[in-house]
């Protein structure tokens, strides 16, 4: 190929491939970007109030019947040693090992607290984030917000180190959220 013949082909795919080059910068200029704080989606809207004013009520209940378990565990030790004196050797072991076996259920109720409580957390987690994607969904699409990023909290990883104050977009998710979950 000669070299005119070559020119002659490369001048020809810059002006055909120029129109897209402005195109594309054109494209890139409209982008725009969010980032929203889900967990304060979460803790300032309504919904998101009531869920987790409800788990705090479940855990409280909770709480409080281990804690009246645990204050008669106390009990329960308490009169064993007042009255351990008393017993027999073979006594003070049977009663030690009821002692033993009612700490040990008590040690097992508390562990089963502690797994149905991550399991609620993640169901709730998991269900509200659901519903926090739609709500940001609705605010970038009428925002013409091409990309929403999780910018993070100091509770959770902190995935945005910097952001200017006009691209987050979690108050207009809040109040989408309260609209569509009331």
């Amino acid at each position: 190929m000669s070299m005119f013949a070559f020119r002659s082909c490369v001048l020809a795919v810059l002006f055909v491939s120029m129109p897209l080059l402005f195109a594309s910068f054109g494209q890139a200029a409209e982008f725009k970007m969010g980032v929203v704080d889900p967990q304060s989606v979460l803790e300032k809207s309504k919904a998101g109030k009531r869920a987790l004013e409800g788990l705090k009520e479940y855990v409280s209940t909770r709480q409080k019947l281990l804690g009246k378990d645990e204050e008669e565990l106390r009990n329960t030790e308490k009169q064993l040693k007042e009255q351990a004196p008393k017993w027999t050797d073979t006594e003070k072991k049977e009663k030690e090992g009821q002692f033993r076996t009612k700490v040990q259920d008590f040690q097992k109720r508390a562990q089963e607290f502690n797994l149905e409580l991550q399991k609620k957390q993640k169901e709730l987690v998991d269900e509200y984030m659901k519903k926090i994607s739609a709500a940001t969904q609705t605010v970038a699409e009428k925002g013409g917000v091409a990309l929403v990023v999780d910018k993070g909290s100091e509770q959770t990883v902190k995935i945005v180190i910097y952001h200017k104050d006009a691209i987050d977009i979690t108050e207009q998710v809040i109040k989408e959220f309260d609209r569509v979950n009331k």
